[in-house]
């Protein structure tokens, strides 16, 4: 299992998943990393996180506002270049061919080198959990997107006439995966992650239990060489030479 990057220059990073905070409890420590070291990253996030509460004083309106605000303030303290939100309804995402072309028109738009999602085909995290519906649905509409259609400008080439050229990216990192083969060490920038998860308060619970969990898991129960890590499955294309 590799255990870097192996990026030689500068990246452009488009991170596309379902919800707000998503990116942050996903791959929040990689992130800062990416950022800290010179590269650029943005975030499209297909819904609005609007069934995030069980707070029946709030609607689902209230719930999107709250969370695009907290999404917002913590891609701030990252030093994400810009956050894109899609209106699509939290839990109701289904990978159709017009999420699709709008997923297309982001590649074409922002020509990223990479492509960070999440594995579409994990199912089962683990015994306790059941991966949400929308994290699958969100990572299969992007790697459909990413081939053949972004590439290609007979797929939607209505997106022409808006002046979306094809573009390829270079890799594409799935997170949340059973599969990884690479692992990051993030030890140093675990402090980032859980500043920003913090700044996600509707989401964490209380925020002192919060940090004794992270904490905990950091720890790995008081190993001094323990690395916090996180991983990916990682699709490096073929480049195709002249």
């Amino acid at each position: 299992m590799e255990n870097n990057e192996g990026w030689q220059d500068h990246k452009d990073i488009l991170v596309i998943l379902a919800h707000p905070d998503d990116p942050e409890f996903f791959l929040g420590a990689s992130i800062a990393r990416w950022i800290k070291a010179g590269h650029r990253v943005r975030y499209v996030l297909l819904t609005q996180g609007d069934k995030g509460s069980k707070d029946p004083d709030l609607s689902a309106a209230d719930v999107a506002r709250i969370r695009i605000e907290e999404q917002n303030a913590a891609g701030a303290m990252l030093g994400v270049t810009s956050i894109d939100y899609l209106d699509y309804e939290d839990g109701y995402l289904i990978p159709d061919l017009e999420m699709r072309k709008k997923i297309v028109r982001f590649i074409r738009t922002y020509r990223p080198h990479i492509l960070v999602t999440c594995d579409p085909g994990n199912l089962f995290p683990s015994q306790q959990y059941i991966n949400h519906p929308d994290h699958r649905n969100a990572g299969q509409v992007v790697v459909d997107a990413v081939f053949p259609a972004a590439g290609n400008r007979f797929f939607f080439p209505e997106l022409l006439d808006e002046g979306c050229e094809p573009h390829e990216v270079e890799e594409v990192w799935m997170s949340v995966t059973n599969q990884p083969d690479v692992r990051l060490d993030v030890t140093e920038h675990w402090g980032d992650k859980l500043n920003a998860l913090k700044l996600h308060a509707s989401q964490i619970g209380d925020p002192r239990a919060f940090e004794k969990r992270m904490l905990e898991r950091l720890e790995n129960g008081g190993k001094e060489d323990f690395k916090y890590e996180e991983q990916f499955r990682v699709i490096k294309f073929r480049r195709r030479t002249e």
